[in-house]
């Protein structure tokens, strides 16, 4: 099946470059683009595309609250969305993460990995920028607020402590159920359970919480 992408980024040409790059991939089709926020939650409510593809400083509404509307925990049917943006160590990235963004790219990330943050984030899975995936979460860790982690609320199990590891890692299911030698169904069911005990929606919040709670630590 086709993966339906909508662009929101207030330069033309950025627009014109991401939906080039796009929709030269197999499987993967362009069908809106926005200019500001407002359009671009308007446009995806209209659309319903599989994934929202999101700058963070746009004009009218800003790629965080964009993402909150869009896919926020009030959201009854959030759509997936990936903020694109120019810089690794943007406080509004983290924000838009905790709004509900399934992935963070930077704009010179290259073809070949939008594609595959388009694909995990269209799979319900989750990409962020190998390059700057533990430093990002790391340094927002250093700025965790006054509220301490939130707690499991079953004790996570050894296997599932792995499990965090590894997504806080950006390893890939297969790549876990790989390295911790289990099949890619078990893999899944850890995944599916640590979700449910941290009351995680997605794998960033469970790399986020990783961090947050001093499991990674570089």
């Amino acid at each position: 099946m086709t993966i339906r992408v909508m662009i929101a980024d207030d330069q033309d040409i950025v627009r014109a470059g991401l939906r080039m790059i796009l929709d030269a991939q197999p499987g993967i089709e362009v069908v809106g683009e926005a200019a500001d926020g407002l359009r671009a939650v308007a446009l995806a409510r209209e659309l319903r595309p599989d994934v929202c593809l999101l700058d963070i400083r746009m004009p009218e509404l800003d790629g965080i609250e964009a993402t909150r509307r869009l896919a926020g925990p009030d959201v009854d049917d959030p759509l997936a969305v990936v903020v694109i943006t120019t810089f690794d160590l943007d406080e509004y990235v983290h924000g838009a993460l905790k709004a509900g963004a399934r992935g963070f790219l930077l704009k010179d990330a290259g073809p070949d990995l939008l594609a595959q943050a388009v694909r995990a984030a269209a799979a319900g899975d989750a990409l962020i920028a190998p390059s700057v995936t533990a430093r990002l979460l790391a340094t927002f860790a250093d700025l965790r607020s006054a509220e301490p982690p939130a707690q499991p609320l079953e004790p996570l199990t050894d296997r599932e402590e792995e499990v965090v590891l590894a997504v806080a890692a950006g390893r890939t299911n297969a790549e876990i159920a790989d390295a911790l030698h289990i099949s890619l169904s078990t893999t899944k069911t850890h995944l599916a359970a640590v979700m449910r005990k941290l009351g995680a929606r997605n794998r960033v919040e469970i790399a986020m919480w990783a961090h947050e709670t001093r499991r990674v630590t570089t």
